[in-house]
């Protein structure tokens, strides 16, 4: 579709909301984006024609639902550019797809095997492996950030070792912007022999994915970053990796035969979703991918890095504001985090939000060694969504000198 901000921000009915009496300017999209009405129609009209469980059912509301679910899988499926739908397996979130790697590829690590990971890492792609260090005896590497935010693709040689078994890194930070050069990172890792996984939560919102032509082994996401609702999210993994990692939770949907002395398991995906899922989650989350695939991409990634550039310098020029992260627009996202010398991050999204009506987000972003990293406790983010506006970025930086003249 033709791309007009304005327009597209009417699809959001939460957007047109005035809390306080004034309009909402909603930047805080990097930890939660809206819903747009494609999306918010299609949950409702499956729970309202088609909601009953998945799978075995034989009545016409199960037939409904187990093919609302798996077209959704599809919808995933083409996103993603994966090789068949059997590729995505449904969580309910980044952190649980990490997780289910992280124990599923975990199963076949040894005492002193490498996971490598990097300082701006999310806990999500720390917590995990330190789980299994504790667990198994692995030992956890970790490439440096540098000046600018970026991992520090340059230590590459130094860090891999033929003893690396996995590099797991962000495929955009969540509080830098910065846009990780997967082509470098997947040629190194080949090099010793180990697989990738992408944490993909910060990428998936700006436009589908292309795993095949990434050349990685793993990729996890969350569909409430990408305009579909909380709860929901995919590990995407080739089917030979899929098919090599044994489930991490047991339950109905997940096998093929129990008895009291054995259990046999059901092929990929369906081995890493048992119980119930998320099924009207699922089919919002296919709705959100069908929405922002019909977006002009090449005239929203235009507006999103005009407005990231806006905000960048219009910071810049705030007496006291340090921007953690890429100053430029080249290889980063619209994910601003900066710091007010003398403010707490807190007390300035707090100020923002009920003078102006401004939506941040304030804290260490659950990425506390990237913190320590700056010398900082935490800083104030604002993130974009193509529904952003001009106006929205004029009452973040009114905002925040006003935050400097009353609270520095």
């Amino acid at each position: 579709m033709r791309f007009d901000p304005d327009k597209l921000r009417s699809e959001f009915p939460i957007l047109s909301t005035h809390p306080g009496g004034r309009p909402l300017h909603y930047l805080d999209n990097a930890a939660t984006a809206q819903l747009p009405r494609a999306v918010l129609d299609a949950v409702s009209r499956h729970e309202t024609e088609s909601r009953a469980n998945v799978a075995r059912g034989v009545h016409i509301l199960a037939e409904r639902a187990s093919m609302a679910y798996e077209d959704a899988r599809g919808a995933m499926a083409r996103y993603l550019n994966a090789a068949s739908p059997d590729e995505i397996a449904f969580t309910q979130g980044t952190t649980a797809a990490i997780n289910i790697a992280a124990q599923g590829l975990g199963a076949g690590f040894k005492p002193g095997d490498e996971v490598v990971l990097s300082e701006l890492e999310h806990h999500s792609n720390i917590v995990p492996w330190q789980l299994l260090r504790d667990r198994t005896g692995i030992v956890l590497r970790v490439l440096p950030v540098t000046d600018d935010g970026r991992i520090d693709l340059s230590a590459l040689d130094r860090v891999l070792t033929k003893r690396c078994k996995l590099v797991a890194l962000a495929h955009a930070s969540n509080v830098t912007g910065a846009v990780t050069d997967v082509a470098r990172v997947v040629e190194a890792a080949r090099a010793v022999g180990a697989r990738v996984l992408l944490d993909g939560a910060q990428a998936v919102p700006h436009g589908p994915i292309d795993v095949q032509a990434l050349g990685i082994d793993l990729y996890a996401l969350s569909g409430h970053k990408m305009f579909a609702p909380n709860g929901i999210g995919v590990l995407w993994g080739r089917q030979e990796v899929l098919a090599q990692m044994p489930p991490v939770f047991g339950g109905g949907g997940m096998i093929r035969h129990v008895t009291f002395d054995a259990t046999t398991y059901a092929d990929p995906p369906k081995r890493f979703e048992p119980g119930t899922p998320p099924i009207a989650q699922a089919v919002g989350l296919g709705a959100a991918a069908r929405w922002i695939e019909a977006l002009d991409r090449e005239s929203v990634v235009a507006h999103e890095l005009r407005l990231t550039g806006r905000m960048l310098n219009g910071l810049a020029g705030i007496a006291g504001t340090r921007i953690i992260g890429p100053t430029g627009l080249q290889a980063r996202r619209g994910v601003v985090s900066f710091a007010l010398e003398g403010v707490h991050p807190h007390d300035l999204c707090q100020w923002v939000n009920d003078r102006f009506g401004v939506a941040l987000r304030g804290g260490h972003h659950c990425a506390e060694p990237l913190m320590r990293r700056f010398g900082l406790d935490g800083t104030s983010r604002a993130s974009l969504a193509p529904y952003n506006t001009d106006a929205d970025i004029d009452a973040l930086l009114e905002g925040v000198a006003d935050a400097r003249r009353h609270l520095a």
